[in-house]
């Protein structure tokens, strides 16, 4: 890595722009850099590792610090721009914090974000950008020079003082200087993992032994009285033999079990026979007991049979007689129909005769018939009375006809006559329109060769207008495109940045035990990364990546689409010109001038229009108006001859209505009309032919009444009744009969049952002896059975007590089995734990693992400090590395100086101010060349010395300054900040930093020449 040129603005102790030409100082390989306390010396190397990575040294990156000058004008932005060569490439880092600027409108200020901006070096095509996202030009930087912030500032500007303090420091100050720069917290890890695990192991072998120990509990509780004749011993969890003394008190558990079932079944044995005694006494004295109950039931039944015998008499005599009754019951309704026959044709008969004369109200059917008879004849008599009337009818219809006629065929010549009197004026009127409609046509013809070009520029005014507002939209919704875009980038650049920090834990949450890391390749995970709070996932990088793209797709859709409106409103534009621009009529008219001619040329041009649309309307109406005169003269000619044939017809008419009224005057008689004269007739008639029939109806109803009398009094006496009265109260309905059938079958079905019930053998026998003592039985065998139940419950929780202790027990062995495993994965963990922690005896040295890998360090940096610590001491010291232990504290990260001249090794802490000066020099030179070789060998070509110089005479100084001009061979070069006056004149190439009352500036010196 080599700086070429960096330019500060507004940064620290610098209120103007500041440029440092690291090309023309490094030339000479060892450059000053010198100026007074507080003139800004430190603030260019915070500069250049600020332009890196983005903060400047830790020490002074303190919270709610600025960066910002005071001395700067407050339009004046604070910026660093670093140019240099790394990995082979040249680049040009720039920079600016997070700043107050002035609002661009009203007072006060404003918070701008910090930027950043990386540019690249191309021969062919000069600068080229490369990224402005933060978290991209850190990513690059880092990649590329191979050390982190911290790592870069201890190994490239090189704090002496720190150096000082790490000689004279004890092993723990030094193991966390050494862990920050070989970042070996790895090791660390590995030590916490394996004291995890070791925690996990043991908690996990005392809850095996709670387990046991829980398990040989439940068998004391299980094995009930025997657990009490063998109590469990006194164990406890960590007890080398715990496991073999729970083993063995089982067993004897079970064994003491299985004599308890032995005895529980002898006893059950006996249970089970006196139980099957008792049961068989119990259901002979039950059989007894119910024979003898059978038999009172029965002398019980036999009695209650007795008392209803005379109800069983009176029913089956009941039916007997209803049997009988039913012979006789078609001759009772045949009687019963008559009888309601002959009452309704009375009825009929009174109604018929109440309807008809007082003369005939006791006439009989053959009178009635008669007199019906003689009445159709004169009805038949009336009937061409009936056909004159409706003639004469006719007639008057057929004279009020012609006088409707007549009266139409004079309205109808007045108006022939009327309107044939104006026929020429209305026949000119008709050609004048034909003529005006003609012309009207010729002027719409013009006014629509005018109007459809006027309606064109007119829709194109109105596109012109609407599409000027969607061109300041579509702009405006550009811009806003254009920010979100801008937004969502920064957001996803800054999401991809915290989930880089946070990678490892990513990563290590897709470990799985037993699969290799992709990582590390290890197929053991002992102490994965966790996440941080506020971890970013690959979903939400990728969701915001996502966000971005589509913001930027919508940019450039907004782009196209105010490219295509802006064409649009340019053909617009262009259409609503006209093409020949009339006198005062703007280039562009606007929309509503356009509107008023438009408006003004359509109503012209529908006036024409709608004249010239007359045209045949006219033509129509002339020769209608011809057609017509033509028909009225033809219909008032029609009209005359019409009336003269008139005349003749009325005097036709009037002849025959006057004969047919001499006939009619003798039919009609008293009445109205011949009509009114038949109607009247022909309702006599009727009434007589009802009359008749009821008449005729009501004696044959008495004839068939009288026969069913005679019919159901021979029926009676044949069924043997006295009286037909007697016969009919003897009726049952069939539900009655029914129901007494079966009241006499149940009666003869009991009887029958209780002669068979009184004739078994084995129920007189029961009656003949004692009475049943089932009372006495039943207990007797209750008694029995809680016997047999409580034997056989003793017997299965005997059962049952064995097959649990079975079963726990070979839970216990399960548990112990398992538990061996344990231990041993317990004994492995705990001897590795202690190991690398440096608690074990093994370790003899004390040291912990990471102490161990620093030490390993230490070492490696402590040779590579002796090459160049020999050369200044002129041979003298030597740098070594000492696992030895001090006091009671670990071994591992001590620091000796051997002194060639008396042969002894000391402590660092031993050495003068001047020799800690040079040793801790040459310590920082061996560190850098350890860290570089550690992060992949990138090479640094610009290193700065910071103070310490003052301390050295004038032999020391010239051989540090001899050290320091041979890295130049390696085309190196070496930056001094220093304060020491003989430095100015060793050092031509020298950066002089002045302080002013505007804010501090730098001068360039070389060979003697001086630059501002």
């Amino acid at each position: 890595m080599r700086l070429h040129r960096l330019a500060v603005t507004a940064f620290g102790p610098f209120g103007t722009t500041q440029e440092i030409d690291f090309d023309a100082l490094s030339s000479a390989g060892l450059f000053l850099l010198h100026g007074p306390t507080g003139a800004g010396k430190t603030s260019v190397l915070d500069a250049v590792c600020y332009a890196l990575y983005g903060a400047v040294p830790g020490a002074r990156q303190s919270p709610g610090t600025s960066l910002r000058s005071d001395h700067a004008p407050t339009d004046l932005v604070t910026e660093i721009t670093l140019e240099l060569t790394v990995g082979g490439r040249r680049l040009e880092v720039t920079r600016r914090p997070a700043q107050p600027r002035p609002k661009k409108k009203g007072s006060g200020f404003t918070t701008e974000r910090a930027q950043s901006h990386l540019r690249a070096y191309d021969p062919d095509h000069g600068w080229r950008p490369l990224s402005r996202s933060h978290q991209e030009i850190g990513e690059e930087i880092t990649r590329l020079i191979g050390m982190s912030r911290e790592q870069f500032c201890q190994v490239v500007l090189l704090p002496q003082g720190d150096f000082a303090r790490f000689l004279r420091a004890d092993a723990e100050a030094r193991g966390k200087l050494l862990g920050r720069l070989f970042d070996t917290h790895r090791f660390a890890a590995v030590e916490d993992r394996l004291a995890e695990l070791r925690r996990g192991a043991e908690t996990e072998v005392r809850a095996g032994d709670e387990r046991v120990l829980a398990v040989a509990q439940r068998i004391a509780q299980a094995a009930g009285p025997a657990g009490r004749e063998v109590p469990l011993p006194e164990l406890r969890a960590g007890d080398p033999g715990l496991a073999d003394g729970v083993l063995a008190w089982a067993a004897t558990a079970r064994s003491a079990a299985r004599e308890r079932l032995d005895i529980a079944a002898c006893l059950l044995e006996a249970a089970e026979e006196r139980q099957s005694a008792a049961r068989q006494a119990l259901d002979r004295s039950r059989e007894l007991a119910v024979l003898q109950q059978r038999h009172a039931e029965t002398l019980r039944r036999s009695a209650a049979l007795e008392d209803r015998r005379p109800d069983h008499d009176r029913h089956r005599e009941r039916l007997a007689r209803a049997r009988k009754a039913e012979l006789v019951a078609p001759a009772l309704e045949l009687c019963e129909e008559a009888e309601r026959a002959h009452r309704e044709a009375g009825r009929n008969r009174d109604h018929a005769r109440a309807a008809l004369p007082g003369s005939l109200t006791e006439a009989g059917a053959e009178q009635l018939a008669e007199l019906e008879r003689r009445l159709r004849q004169e009805l038949g008599a009336l009937e061409a009375a009936r056909r004159a009337e409706r003639r004469s009818a006719r007639i008057d219809t057929e004279r009020a006809a012609l006088e409707h006629q007549a009266r139409a065929d004079d309205e109808l010549i007045r108006e022939a006559e009327t309107w044939l009197a104006d026929w020429e004026t209305t026949r000119d009127g008709l050609r004048a329109r034909i003529e005006a409609a003609q012309d009207a046509a010729t002027r719409a013809e013009q006014l629509a060769g005018r109007l459809e070009p006027a309606r064109a520029r007119l829709a194109a005014a109105l596109r012109r207008d609407s599409l000027a507002a969607l061109v300041s939209a579509a702009d405006g919704q550009l811009t806003e495109a254009r920010d979100r875009a801008a937004t969502a980038r920064e957001t996803w650049l800054d999401l991809r940045e915290r989930r880089l920090r946070d990678i490892a834990a990513e990563l290590a949450a897709e470990l799985v035990d037993g699969k290799e890391c992709q990582v590390c390749g290890s197929a053991e995970h002992p102490r994965p990364a966790r996440a941080a709070d506020g971890h970013v996932d690959k979903a939400a990088e990728e969701q915001a990546l996502d966000t971005y793209r589509h913001a930027e797709d919508a940019r450039t859709r907004a782009d196209r689409e105010l490219a295509a409106v802006r064409e649009r409103h340019t053909v617009a534009r262009a259409a609503a010109r006209a093409p020949e621009q009339e006198p005062g009529e703007r280039a562009d008219p606007a929309a509503a001038e356009l509107t008023v001619l438009v408006d003004r040329l359509a109503a012209q041009h529908a006036e024409a229009h709608r004249t010239a649309s007359g045209t045949h309307a006219a033509r129509e109406a002339l020769a209608a108006a011809e057609r017509e005169q033509a028909e009225r003269l033809d219909g008032r000619r029609l009209a005359e001859r019409r009336a003269a044939a008139r005349t003749s017809q009325r005097e036709a008419l009037d002849r025959e209505q006057a004969a047919l009224e001499a006939e009619l005057a003798t039919a009609r008689g008293e009445a109205a009309s011949v009509t009114e004269h038949a109607a009247l007739l022909e309702r006599r008639v009727a009434l007589l032919a009802t009359a008749a029939e009821a008449v005729r109806e009501e004696e044959t109803a008495a004839r068939r009444r009288k026969d069913a009398d005679g019919r159901l009094a021979d029926a009676a006496f044949r069924a043997g009744f006295d009286t037909p009265h007697a016969a009919a109260g003897a009726l049952l309905d069939d539900a009655a009969q029914r129901e007494l059938q079966r009241l006499v079958d149940a009666w003869q079905a009991e009887e029958a049952a209780v002669a068979d019930r009184l004739a078994e053998p084995g129920t007189r026998a029961a009656a003949d002896r004692p009475r049943a003592d089932v009372a006495g039985a039943q207990a007797a065998y209750d008694t029995a059975e809680r016997s047999l139940r409580d034997a056989t419950a003793a017997l299965a929780a005997a059962r049952e007590r064995r097959a649990e202790l079975a079963r726990l027990s070979r839970e216990a062995g399960r548990e112990v089995r398992g538990l061996g495993p344990l231990r041993e994965e317990y004994d492995r963990v705990a001897r590795l734990a202690g190991l690398t922690a440096g608690t074990s005896a093994d370790n003899e040295r004390k040291m912990r693992l990471e102490s161990y890998v620093l030490a390993a360090r230490l070492e490696q940096v402590a040779a590579a400090a002796t090459a160049r610590l020999r050369r200044m001491s002129s041979g003298r010291y030597t740098l070594v590395h000492s696992d030895a232990r001090t006091g009671g504290r670990r071994s591992g990260l001590g620091l000796h100086v051997v002194d060639a001249w008396t042969g002894r090794e000391r402590d660092t802490a031993t050495l003068s101010g001047g020799e800690t000066f040079f040793a801790s020099l040459a310590l920082a030179l061996g560190l850098a060349d350890v860290v570089t070789d550690e992060a992949g060998g990138v090479r640094l070509d610009t290193l700065f010395i910071d103070e310490g110089f003052g301390s050295l005479d004038d032999q020391t100084l010239d051989e540090v300054l001899d050290v320091l001009d041979s890295l130049r061979e390696r085309d190196r070069s070496v930056g001094i900040v220093s304060h020491v006056a003989d430095l100015r004149r060793r050092i031509p190439a020298q950066l002089e930093v002045v302080k002013e009352r505007q804010g501090s500036a730098v001068r360039h010196r070389t060979d003697g020449e001086h630059t501002g």
